[in-house]
């Protein structure tokens, strides 16, 4: 498409940008791939004080992979008993930064909430290990997770997949290859404004250029990472990039959401209206003007306690918990 039609993004929500001023002075708009490495040595993070006072347990277990052992972050509360929901995480970072306890705030709510297990795995990262490296991991994070369901606590009749931006799209990738596969049974898929499309050619993906957070530049970043020459060809698969698939049938209960001024809003918008054609259950939210990760970087601005609130009550219509 060419940008002379283009309309500047919508506005940031009030509350929002105020915050969003204090986040560019850490994180400008725009990654790039010289910024990789400086930004992976920001992301160590304190367990202990990641769970100091909350009631929750952490452990990790290495499982097999597709090329190797991986590890994976076990969570869950310290009376859990019952089997109960489960959910595989996949994390942020664009597929070449974060952790498996990127994203955790969100997860360590579900647990108490829900009384969930939580399993994070740690997949391998871009560049140093492209497509299909990531989705392969989590694919096999999900198999394990679900072989040892009763051992870990968890039902297997409420086992979810979720994750948010990169993580979101490789919980829909992984979601598709167990679909394909005959795989593990989902109960729901929980993608928070997940990146699902290489190409970058939405109208959204335009105006969030130079703005906010993980804007157009910053996606060219993390695609050209995963898929190197293959990017924008007839080489990528739905996999890596779910946005490409035409069929989005037999799929578990899909949970959307993302905001109105963010680089993914379109492609979001997007893959909904595919599950909706393809027959299948979607529940997309799109918050006005929220930018990428809002919820997580002002998590008692207004908007990011419904964003949220919509998620949790879907999760407890859709478990029945």
């Amino acid at each position: 498409m060419t940008t002379n039609n283009v309309h500047p993004a919508p506005p940031f929500d009030a509350e929002l940008a105020a915050v969003l001023g204090v986040v560019n002075e850490q994180l400008p708009p725009t990654v790039t791939p010289e910024m990789i490495d400086l930004l992976r040595a920001g992301f160590v993070t304190d367990v202990p004080a990641l769970l100091d006072g909350r009631s929750i347990s952490h452990r990790e277990q290495t499982i097999p992979g597709p090329d190797g052992d991986l590890i994976v972050s076990i969570f869950a509360r310290d009376d859990h008993s019952a089997p109960g929901p489960g959910i595989f995480h996949t994390h942020g970072g664009g597929m070449i930064i974060g952790d498996r306890f990127t994203g955790m705030e969100t997860m360590l709510s579900w647990i108490n909430e829900l009384d969930a297990v939580v399993v994070s795995v740690e997949y391998r990262l871009a560049p140093e290990h492209p497509d299909p490296a990531p989705v392969e991991d989590c694919y096999a994070g999900l198999v394990w997770t679900a072989a040892n369901a009763a051992e870990l606590g968890i039902d297997p009749a409420k086992l979810i997949i979720s994750g948010g931006s990169a993580g979101g799209g490789l919980a829909a990738g992984t979601a598709l290859l167990a679909r394909d596969r005959g795989g593990p049974h989902l109960a729901a898929q929980v993608l928070i404004y997940p990146m699902i499309d290489d190409r970058n050619e939405t109208v959204s993906s335009h105006q969030i250029d130079g703005t906010g957070v993980w804007d157009r530049g910053s996606n060219d970043t993390g695609w050209d990472a995963l898929l190197g020459d293959r990017r924008k060809t007839d080489q990528v698969s739905i996999y890596a990039a779910p946005a490409r698939a035409t069929d989005l049938s037999n799929l578990p209960p899909t949970f959307i959401d993302v905001g109105t001024s963010e680089v993914f809003r379109d492609e979001d918008v997007a893959y909904a209206s595919t599950i909706w054609a393809s027959g299948g259950n979607c529940e997309l939210h799109v918050w006005p003007g929220g930018f990428h990760g809002y919820d997580s970087m002002a998590p008692f601005a207004a908007l990011s306690v419904a964003t949220q609130d919509a998620r949790l009550n879907w999760l407890r219509r859709t478990l029945g918990v």
